[in-house]
């Protein structure tokens, strides 16, 4: 259904209303926020100490940070962060009313630890190291060893169980059997490493592994040394020497399970082929000279050199190492705070290299220890983060913190909550919460299948030796397509019987209510005595049709800056 030329003309000015703040960052009046109370006896120390040394950098710049965002913008925002869709209007308009001092604190606790949002926030964080450990591709092509359900149920089952992330790491990295659901030695962690051992020398293994549970790219060393720090050629292959016991066998499709594969570990000869005890790999200088590596971490710790697995198994002594570096939890805090803030303190947020300064270097120091003394409990660690005065900023710049902007090379303050987009999957399930012409139906493995099949019309594997992915998602013409007219927006903004629109319509719900019930459904809150009359005009351009009118409001909501922007 593509608008009538009167709700395209309505649409241009109703997008300035709605959300306005996503064309323009700087505005010369801001909304009232609502009412602040003091919660700090609720806060934790590490809340505290977030906010002290954020507040440090603010001085030390003279910014004068956004005001604070309006409940219904921190309620959003929490929503699609924590469990990866905004909240339905039931859930908005709960904490709209809540009066109480500590009413944050209860909704992140509630989203993190409650067993109605364990399924929920399991499903998000599923999704989003789905896509950072196989990417939004892995496991759909035929040729892939990957089995895309058995990486997903290994990372639903640890989300929902709230796994220390040491565990998960070092299962992820050390990981043996068999990658498909059903089968008697399956273990979905091998997922991660299944398509990765067998390629060009397990390169692929090596700089994975070291860049997302380190924070290093040590792929920048395959070939040459480290153009910007002192890092040799040599310690990419110390690590790279880790992974050559490591070996991927495809057994092919199986009735009723997809792609399964083994990953297993076997003793490696050296590359020589015939040297067990001093199993080694080789590498060739840029002079032409081969030179010789064993496993060493890169911090310089050696283990053995035997390449028989009984003696020395390389993936579990690197797993070891892996989890008690500093690196690993200041990389997981790093990717953390990026999520959650739009960037991380370093530029990428998995490059913790000499070379890449953080901006906050004592914040990242102090959240990795507490992290790490915490027990690696990543909830504890999204609360910490979410709780925080940065999170809960505006995202409404002042003239003191305009030129705070990341898009403009500036390392980012904080000093406001930086715009952004939904991901791909944020505007799926978020279109899921709103409507109820999409419906959930099947187990979960099919609800993950029909998703898959919806995102594909936005991804493409490029095949880069870095697993590299293209996306076009982001304000592209197949997003503005499928938004304008895709099958989910036409079953979302349908009037027939059982859709959002015909259950409103047929609700004794006054006019106004009706309406007011969109905006709390695709926006999160109540709308404005402007948007009210151009809800009115919506209606009376279709000759006094409320159910045309509404639905074409509906419309015009799931297409504004507002409703696709995380803000």
């Amino acid at each position: 259904m593509f608008p009538s030329a009167t709700v395209k003309n309505l649409l241009s000015m109703i997008v300035l209303t709605i959300g306005s703040w996503a064309a323009s960052s700087v505005l010369a009046v801001e909304p009232t926020p609502d009412k602040q109370v003091d919660t700090d006896s609720a806060i934790s120390r590490q809340v505290t100490q977030i906010d002290k040394m954020i507040s440090e950098v603010w001085d030390a710049y003279q910014l004068t940070p956004a005001k604070p965002a309006t409940d219904s913008e921190w309620c959003r925002r929490v929503y699609l962060d924590v469990l990866g869709r905004i909240p339905t209007a039931d859930e908005a308009r709960e904490f709209a009313a809540d009066t109480s001092n500590t009413k944050k604190q209860t909704l992140v606790e509630t989203l993190l630890y409650d067993d109605d949002y364990t399924e929920e926030f399991a499903r998000n964080w599923t999704t989003v190291w789905t896509n950072l450990l196989i990417g939004r591709t892995g496991g759909n092509d035929n040729r892939s060893m990957i089995n895309r359900e058995g990486m997903q149920k290994f990372l639903r089952d640890s989300f929902a169980r709230n796994k220390p992330y040491d565990q998960f790491a070092h299962q992820l990295i050390s990981a043996t059997g068999t990658t498909a659901p059903g089968d008697e030695n399956f273990n979905g962690a091998t997922n991660f490493l299944i398509d990765k051992v067998n390629q060009e020398e397990a390169s692929l293994a090596t700089s994975e592994t070291t860049k997302i549970f380190l924070g290093l790219q040590v792929q920048c060393t395959q070939c040459h040394n480290h153009p910007f720090n002192d890092w040799k050629q040599q310690k990419y292959w110390e690590m790279n020497a880790f992974f050559r016991q490591a070996r991927a066998v495809g057994q092919g499709m199986q009735s009723g399970m997809g792609t399964v594969a083994t990953l297993t570990d076997r003793d490696f000869a050296g590359e020589n082929g015939n040297n067990f005890d001093e199993a080694e790999v080789y590498y060739e200088l840029r002079n032409g000279l081969v030179a010789v590596a064993y496993p060493v971490f890169v911090d310089g710790t050696e283990i053995s050199r035997s390449g028989y697995v009984k003696e020395t198994n390389r993936r579990n002594e690197l797993a070891d190492l892996v989890v008690k570096s500093p690196y690993f939890s200041k990389s997981i805090v790093n990717r953390m705070w990026a999520h959650f803030l739009g960037y991380g303190f370093t530029s990428p947020a998995d490059d913790l290299g000499p070379h890449n300064v953080p901006t906050h270097p004592a914040l990242l120091d102090y959240l990795g220890q507490e992290f790490s003394s915490n027990e690696h409990n990543l909830r504890q660690l999204i609360s910490w983060i979410v709780l925080s005065k940065p999170y809960g900023l505006s995202s409404r710049q002042n003239k003191s913190n305009s030129a705070d902007d990341p898009l403009l090379g500036e390392p980012p303050k904080f000093s406001h909550f930086y715009l952004r987009q939904m991901q791909a999957e944020q505007l799926y399930e978020s279109l899921l919460a709103t409507t109820e012409g999409v419906q959930r139906t099947g187990s979960y493995e099919q609800q993950e299948r029909i998703k898959n099949d919806w995102l594909q019309q936005f991804n493409t594997a490029f095949g880069t030796d870095e697993g590299g992915e293209a996306t076009s998602f982001n304000g592209t013409i197949p997003q503005v397509l499928m938004m304008f007219n895709g099958d989910m927006i036409k079953a979302a903004t349908t009037t027939a019987k059982g859709g959002l629109i015909n259950t409103i319509i047929r609700s004794p719900m006054s006019d106004s209510q009706k309406v007011e019930t969109l905006f709390w459904k695709g926006l999160g809150r109540k709308p404005k005595t402007a948007e009210l009359k151009l809800a009115q005009s919506l209606v009376n351009s279709n000759g006094g049709n409320f159910a045309e009118g509404l639905r074409d409001m509906w419309w015009v909501i799931l297409n504004t800056n507002e409703f696709i922007f995380i803000h």
